[in-house]
């Protein structure tokens, strides 16, 4: 039997798309032997499919003010943010905010 895998969609609005190659749903599967919090997804994210200005995305450890986190459609800041753990089948969606004005 293969490896374990955690599955989970990220989706990104509102501009977020454009700092990951434009894309605005990606369907991952993530290794399933470990432990999948938002904030080992955010450094995964930063490694692998951040590609336009972090400095827009992330600040220090997570991301910045003005970048709203949502999963299965619920503010992440009522499941413990960082914190949360990453459920099979989870949906986080990130909007952004910041717009030029």
């Amino acid at each position: 039997m293969g490896t374990p895998e955690l599955k989970i969609i990220l989706e990104f609005s509102a501009g977020a798309e454009l700092l990951f190659g434009n894309i605005k749903r990606r369907e991952l599967a993530l290794d399933g032997n470990q432990k999948w919090t938002i904030a080992n997804l955010l450094k995964w994210m930063h490694a692998n499919i951040l590609t336009e200005r972090p400095e827009l995305f992330l600040q220090g450890d997570t991301v910045r003010p003005g970048i709203l986190v949502l999963i299965n459609d619920t503010d992440w800041e009522l499941l413990g943010e960082l914190d949360y753990e990453l459920q099979p089948n989870d949906n986080v969606l990130f909007i952004s905010t910041l717009h030029g004005g």
